[in-house]
């Protein structure tokens, strides 16, 4: 029996704010001091170093778990399948449902109970949860679906990661720059075809680096803005990760007794295309050998971090054929991999 992905959706915001768009916001330090750069040199940098050039927002009267309802859609028809034949909802995020120019995140009932909801499904046996891990959420959520069915506990699962990061962050802040908004969803099942998840991995570090990611206050000291906003710091972030990322993938592919020639392409969570290459690099490095051209298939520079939703929204637009010089064929080992707040880490050797 085989653990396998048999359809993909996702949903990608239409509101696109560029770059340029940010040339007339005020950015500050944390400490509310004057940044001593014009806001196209901040602009340029961050560009060089991330890769983004746009992202992508949701428009002001949607809300988290409506682009979560979308992806899912769109998931549950290219699988071909009765949505009342989910055993699990299983939905990715980590802020809730934020409705715009509101300060509070709603999290009753959970965004799993409120797709399922969208989607009209009767069966009271189809469970829907909602799971707080980081960017590796979604990771995590196929992993799990992945338990349930083996132990017979289920046949099928939708497992979705879906945020609005647009509504969490600091427009005072450069970071600000980084995120995005979007959704993806798979529907994972058992399966006769050979291949699937060959093997998972994953670890939570969090003695000295639980707090690298964390809500804390606009870097504009002179509101009386109360509100808490997403924080990095992103140096530690950068080191956490070329350090533990590559160690994780090498681990994994040893469990899964495939060999990185094996390796047909690796899809990262979209946080950073510098660190990205870098954590890849490194992990071929430990094989003695060189970053394959093209093994790295980025979306980041259009669509920005969107957190739990770049990784499904990555394999979707690849496997629909929109995402240019880029392909999965019948038998490929592919590589999925996270890193992100917790500070978690986690990967999935898959055969298609």
């Amino acid at each position: 029996m085989a653990i396998r992905i048999t359809g993909t959706g996702s949903y990608i915001p239409s509101i696109i704010e560029k770059n340029e768009d940010f040339y007339n916001h005020k950015f500050l330090n944390a400490d509310g001091s004057t940044i001593n750069s014009s806001n196209e040199i901040i602009v340029k940098k961050f560009k060089a170093i991330t890769g983004i050039q746009e992202r992508r927002y949701v428009k002001d009267n949607q809300i988290n778990s409506d682009i979560a309802f979308i992806a899912a859609s769109k998931a549950i028809e290219d699988a071909k399948i009765d949505k009342e034949s989910l055993d699990y909802i299983i939905v990715a995020h980590n802020y809730g449902d934020i409705k715009h120019n509101t300060e509070q995140s709603d999290t009753v009932p959970s965004i799993a109970s409120r797709v399922k909801h969208l989607l009209k499904i009767k069966n009271p046996k189809c469970v829907g949860y909602d799971l707080l891990f980081g960017c590796p959420g979604w990771i995590e959520g196929v992993i799990q679906a992945k338990a349930f069915i083996a132990s017979g506990i289920a046949k099928r699962c939708l497992v979705i990661g879906s945020e609005t990061l647009s509504r969490v962050i600091d427009k005072y802040d450069r970071d600000s720059m980084i995120y995005s908004d979007g959704a993806g969803a798979v529907i994972v099942e058992k399966s006769d075809e050979e291949g699937g998840i060959l093997a998972h991995e994953t670890a939570t570090y969090a003695l000295d680096e639980a707090h690298f990611i964390f809500f804390g206050e606009t870097n504009n000291h002179e509101t009386t803005d109360k509100r808490r906003y997403i924080k990095m710091y992103g140096r530690k972030i950068y080191e956490f990760a070329l350090s533990n990322v590559p160690k994780a993938l090498k681990s994994c592919l040893e469990k899964s007794g495939k060999s990185i020639t094996d390796v047909k392409k690796i899809l990262i969570h979209q946080a950073n295309e510098k660190m990205d290459e870098a954590i890849v690099q490194r992990f071929y490095k430990l094989y003695d050998m060189q970053m394959p051209e093209g093994i790295m298939p980025m979306s980041i520079n259009l669509l920005g971090n969107s957190s739990v939703a770049t990784v499904p929204t990555l394999l979707d637009l690849i496997l629909k054929g929109e995402l240019e010089g880029q392909q999965i064929n019948k038998g490929d080992i592919i590589m999925f991999a996270s890193v992100g707040a917790g500070m978690n880490i986690n990967t999935i050797i898959y055969q298609y």
